[in-house]
């Protein structure tokens, strides 16, 4: 009685979409605020209201694509599968107190009292360690109310963090002896920035949580950085001083359109596991990048026409990336483009035959098909307070390219420069790590960043390192 009544002409309507949940796991501050806008969006996507109700116009079509990230109760309402996790009270009592609290089930939302302080130790041993059961306890409740089992994980946080790096390492840890590999694992990290920082020891945290999980933990990486988003925010949506939750939009907006052809039809969808196979050419290479466009203001808009050609251009310029490199200097080992809204295929190949054609994007010659592409016709939604205009169609570039290196060389240089004097070391020590932990971390880096190197440096010969 409590689900939405269907009209004649939606009874007919076939079952088009497989049931494929994922469960979304936010973890500290960060990791928390992006869940906020993230299922901001997905609510507006699916026609659910701030209580989690749907709305009474939803087709069978909604509510076919509509459980991949809600769960349906016997009330009728549709609560995320979701677990917002942070290790001080503020962050989540803001989400208990928010416009969209009646969505959530309250024992999603868990705090303790007493944060990480920014020190990775905290977060994976002394503070985290009393906090990893109760959060492990509820993360196994919502894979229970799965069909069968969650196709996919995804965890959201900062590795600059003392949560974000520590927390979610320990985390994913468990997450990872529980659910093995056959259940993919996705990250979507805010990573340090070159110039702009929260906390000294940024680092640190973020070299330790590489070691401890990001690199041998996930099956795919996708980083941020908030100087890359922050400057598209100044420069293509007009808005002079951004906020954390100008920044979090658009970060979901590259969520979204990842997880489009989970929920939505279309003519060419991509599931989790393609991701994997066409992204990630060894296990250890799979940080993508990401892109998206086209980004622009609501009175930009209406002088832009958004062709295919034009919005695929746009996505793999440097500008619309969402971290700072340059992947002009570098090359691409292989790309998915994901396209949303009215987009046909012959479009797509021409715009990406175009690509192809310039000598900015170089690609290795031991990947001869590179492209991978997924079109979904659910057009790209935004908030009505958002400063992004709508758009007929967008795209969504996903790019494992060498420029990646070029983050790891920033980050452990900065590194480097504290360690050579052991700057701040001892609170880490002082919370159950050993000095060693520090150059095995340092050392994984530079592992990593020398695999990305040598893949740019000679894409035709033979690597038996893999």
């Amino acid at each position: 009685t409590n689900q939405p009544i269907f009209s004649e002409k939606h009874t007919n309507y076939p079952s088009i979409l497989k049931m494929r949940e994922i469960i979304s796991v936010h973890v500290g501050q960060a990791g928390c605020q992006l869940g906020n806008s993230c299922w901001e969006l997905y609510s507006l996507e699916h026609g659910i209201s701030q209580d989690g109700t749907m709305s009474e116009s939803a087709t069978r079509v909604d509510l076919d694509s509509v459980g991949t990230f809600f769960q349906n109760t016997k009330t009728g309402q549709w609560v995320p599968r979701s677990v917002f996790v942070d290790l001080e009270p503020s962050v989540i009592d803001e989400i208990k107190c928010g416009p969209y609290r009646k969505m959530y089930h309250p024992s999603q939302l868990i705090s303790g009292k007493e944060d990480a302080a920014n020190n990775f130790s905290r977060g994976y041993n002394s503070v985290g360690r009393s906090m990893i059961e109760e959060t492990m306890k509820i993360v196994r409740k919502e894979a229970e109310r799965c069909e069968d089992r969650p196709q996919g994980f995804f965890l959201f946080h900062s590795l600059g963090g003392g949560t974000g790096s520590g927390f979610a390492s320990r985390l994913s840890h468990e997450i990872q002896q529980e659910y093995g590999k056959k259940i993919s694992k996705f990250e979507f990290g805010i990573i340090p920035a070159p110039q702009v920082s929260t906390a000294v020891v940024e680092p640190y945290n973020a070299v330790l949580a590489m070691d401890f999980s990001s690199i041998e933990h996930y099956n795919v990486s996708f980083l941020f950085d908030n100087e890359a988003i922050y400057k598209i925010c100044k420069d293509n949506l007009e808005v002079e001083r951004p906020a954390y939750s100008n920044l979090n939009r658009l970060i979901c907006q590259n969520v979204s359109s990842i997880t489009s052809s989970l929920r939505f039809p279309g003519q060419l969808n991509v599931d989790l596991s393609e991701f994997e196979v066409n992204l990630v050419p060894f296990p250890k290479i799979h940080y993508p990048l990401s892109s998206y466009s086209p980004i622009i203001s609501r009175d930009r808009a209406a002088k832009s026409q958004f062709s295919v050609r034009e919005i695929t251009t746009e996505s793999f310029e440097p500008s619309n990336h969402m971290i700072m490199c340059d992947p002009r200097m570098h090359r691409y080992l292989s790309c998915c483009l994901l396209y949303r809204g009215d987009v046909l295929p012959r479009d797509a190949t021409k715009a990406i035959e175009h690509i192809r054609n310039q000598s900015t994007c170089r690609f290795v010659d031991w990947i001869p098909c590179s492209f991978k592409v997924g079109i979904t016709s659910q057009m790209p939604t935004v908030p009505k307070n958002s400063e992004m205009a709508e758009t007929p169609r967008s795209a969504c570039l996903l790019s494992n390219s060498t420029a990646i290196s070029d983050t790891w060389q920033r980050l452990g240089g900065k590194f480097d420069l504290m360690f050579a004097k052991r700057a701040f070391v001892h609170w880490f020590v002082g919370e159950g790590m050993e000095e060693g932990e520090f150059l095995d971390a340092r050392d994984t880096l530079e592992v990593i960043t020398r695999d990305y190197t040598e893949l740019n440096g000679d894409s035709k010969t033979d690597d038996d390192e893999f």
